[in-house]
């Protein structure tokens, strides 16, 4: 991980590390001062997603940027029995090790995308550590399976695709690794001109190793494993920190939940509003993104 590359050109200020989780290297940008508050990615992105809004926010508090377990420059441990390396439970516990090594004990925290589902299990299993959560374009999983119908599974076809056994949706997606990439965000991001091609090649460069391809995998195995007993276990409990919601006007997660409704039955302060956007707010509508965060962070 020493040879990772940085981008100073992409986030300004920022510096890069490598810390060291539970046994796992999760790459680390930070930047700012102030208190902090903690950026976790989606799929297919890194922690570059946040480019457009981590700058900004840096001026007010300490921003911490990170690759997740499996995805960017991060580690990518085999996904073991039953793919308990990448429960959500597993890539929160990461994130809560690198923030502690930095000096955070609580944190104010926003997950997008697969980010977001370890964001949820983060404030379950350490509720001391979050000040604050929001979530970016998702309903909770147990729901969004719980519900599935043709309009969901043909939506989002790869919650059904990656989940398959090794090694078919791994040997699949390496005929053209780019191509599954780029259609995968093309289709989500409804702003166009939204995606910056420095950005892009960086989660090209990403994607095209087999490791990570698949680690991926394994996170949306777990997903639909795993994580369901886990979610399942704890279908009592609460989120205890405000929660807010924030998903795309123009996106598949607002046509098909009522996205408040369904974090109402997991949290217990939940407030939430629509972004004019698709999947991405941090890529496609970053000022509208910077001032829902300015007003509940």
């Amino acid at each position: 991980m020493s040879d990772a590359p940085e981008y100073p050109e992409l986030l300004p200020g920022f510096r890069w590390q490598t810390v060291e989780a539970n046994g796992v290297p999760i790459r680390t940008a930070t930047g700012g001062e102030g208190p902090p508050l903690l950026l976790l990615h989606g799929h297919p992105q890194t922690h570059l997603t946040w480019h457009k809004v981590a700058p900004t926010l840096a001026q007010r508090f300490s921003v911490v940027a990170t690759d997740l377990r499996g995805y960017g420059d991060s580690g990518k441990p085999e996904g073991g029995h039953g793919h308990v390396n990448y429960a959500k439970r597993a890539m929160a516990a990461d994130q809560v090790a690198v923030m502690r090594a930095l000096g955070h004990e609580r944190f104010a925290l926003v997950g997008h995308d697969r980010g977001a589902r370890v964001s949820h299990r983060l404030a379950l299993d350490h509720p001391e550590a979050v000040e604050r959560l929001v979530l970016l374009d998702i309903a909770p999983t147990a729901t969004m399976y719980a519900r599935t119908d043709k309009a969901f599974a043909t939506k989002y076809f790869w919650w059904f695709f990656l989940i398959q056994p090794f090694d078919l949706p791994e040997r699949l997606i390496g005929a053209d690794p780019d191509y599954f990439l780029d259609k995968h965000i093309a289709t989500q991001l409804k702003v166009p001109g939204s995606a910056d091609p420095r950005v892009m090649e960086a989660y090209r460069r990403c994607y095209r190793d087999p490791r990570t391809r698949h680690a991926i995998c394994e996170d949306y195995r777990a997903a639909a494993t795993i994580d369901l007993e886990h979610d399942a276990a704890d279908a009592g409990r609460r989120i205890a920190a405000p929660l807010l919601a924030l998903w795309g006007g123009r996106g598949v997660v607002g046509s098909l939940y009522d996205v408040p409704a369904t974090w109402r039955e997991k949290a217990l302060d939940v407030r939430g509003q629509a972004l004019d956007c698709g999947h991405s707010p941090q890529e496609e509508v970053p000022d509208a993104l910077l001032a829902a965060l300015d007003g509940f962070l």
